[in-house]
């Protein structure tokens, strides 16, 4: 039986364990501002979250939390949506 999904080329791929799927970025000198709103019964409510980076920004792979190469994040951010 032949397989019949298609491939995808530009596909990253962890050089060191072969994971495809979970990866995740660290940022480096981050300032994270959250606006919240006070409820009546004292609780708060997230409005507004925004972010800013002033240092440098890493990807990892998320199975073996290796380091990938600055190219692999150069193509992350083309493909993030």
């Amino acid at each position: 039986m032949s397989n019949n999904e298609p491939t995808i080329a530009n596909r990253l791929t962890c050089p060191f364990c072969g994971n495809d799927i979970d990866f995740f970025q660290i940022a480096e000198d981050a300032i994270i501002t959250t606006h919240f709103t006070q409820n009546g019964d004292g609780s708060f409510t997230q409005e507004v979250s925004d972010s800013q980076v002033l240092g440098e920004v890493k990807l990892f792979c998320g199975e073996c939390e290796e380091e990938l190469p600055p190219e692999f994040f150069d193509r992350f951010n083309e493909m993030v949506f």
